[in-house]
């Protein structure tokens, strides 16, 4: 039986930690709060307050650490010999991301980044429809995550959630954008930005011609927004992620030349269904299949790598108030 250890039981390694004990592993767990790890329900041999008490006893390791801890702790897992997986972002810096990446292949071992919207099958799906073509020629991406919620105090806003669709928008498009400009905001004044309005340019349009793609996000609005449209010359596809099954809408809506003008046509609408499956558990499972496999993971420590840098250029610009080329 695979043996796992969870370093980091706190606001979302407390989920991890929930899908971690109901699969087929033998699991540790670590973290600096005794209630916590009291709390578990593991026995005293399986949990610890230092990390380094089970790294020779464990096959892999599942960080859910602050992001100013990733970098030593995975260096430290890969170096040992251990298959890792980190949640996003990565690090903290894209030369700490390469460095990573870089040492997993050398050595062999499996590194995966928790970008988790990887594997809704509404992203799979969207994906694999911007690769068929069903598009047509791809015009712009957008996406909305944002919401009235507690602030991360490890980073900014950019780096906690705009990251989730700007490696979305790399993974649907299988490339990096080519140039970023954003406009960061600090209302609360806490030296971090809590509102993030990023714009990147991509090089895989048709014809030469870019695509482009936004992504906000931010603590302030009412509600809860976790949506992302693909638009295209040949259909649009609305995904809201709040949504258990019916994620997907598609519109066949065109504009249609007119003589001197354009008309917008509406055309049919589709609505579909996926199945209902937890992201976590899913990428957790992947995590641990790939342990056993070898097969390379969906996110693995370059796609790390590259959301890292995008969120660098995004702070660059708004620094700057110019776009930052990659």
């Amino acid at each position: 039986m695979t043996k796992i250890l969870l370093s980091g039981i706190g606001r979302w390694g407390a989920n991890h930690l929930r899908v971690l004990q109901s699969l087929p592993i033998e699991l540790f767990v670590a973290d600096f709060d005794e209630a916590r790890l009291e709390a578990t329900g593991l026995p005293a041999t399986h949990r610890s307050t230092d990390p380094r008490a089970f790294y020779d006893q464990i096959d892999a390791a599942v960080v859910v650490t602050p992001a100013q801890a990733h970098f030593e702790a995975c260096q430290e897992l890969l170096e040992r010999g251990k298959d890792v997986f980190v949640e996003k972002p990565i690090t903290v810096t894209s030369a700490e991301a390469r460095t990573l990446a870089e040492l997993a292949e050398k050595n062999e071992r499996i590194l995966q980044v928790g970008h988790i919207f990887r594997f809704d099958p509404a992203s799979l799906w969207l994906r694999n429809a911007v690769a068929e073509g069903k598009f047509g020629r791809l015009k712009m991406l957008r996406g909305n995550f944002s919401g009235f919620k507690r602030p991360r105090n490890d980073t900014g806003v950019t780096f906690a959630d705009s990251i989730h669709f700007i490696d979305l928008f790399n993974f649907f498009l299988g490339e990096s954008p080519l140039r970023v400009h954003a406009v960061l905001n600090d209302f609360m004044g806490r030296g971090m930005d809590d509102q993030s309005f990023v714009s990147l340019e991509y090089s895989s349009g048709k014809e030469g011609a870019p695509v482009w793609a936004t992504v906000e996000s931010g603590y302030h609005a009412p509600g809860k927004y976790r949506e992302v449209v693909v638009i295209g010359e040949d259909l649009t596809a609305v995904c809201d992620y709040n949504v258990a099954q019916y994620k997907i809408k598609t519109f066949e809506n065109r504009h249609v030349p007119n003589g001197t003008e354009f008309k917008a046509v509406e055309g049919a609408l589709h609505q579909l269904e996926f199945s209902p499956e937890e992201p976590l558990r899913a990428e957790l499972t992947a995590f641990i299949d790939s342990t056993r496999t070898r097969k390379a993971p969906l996110a693995d420590g370059w796609a790390g790598y590259e959301s890292v840098r995008a969120i660098e250029a995004a702070l660059k610009s708004a620094a700057c108030g110019q776009w930052v080329s990659l």
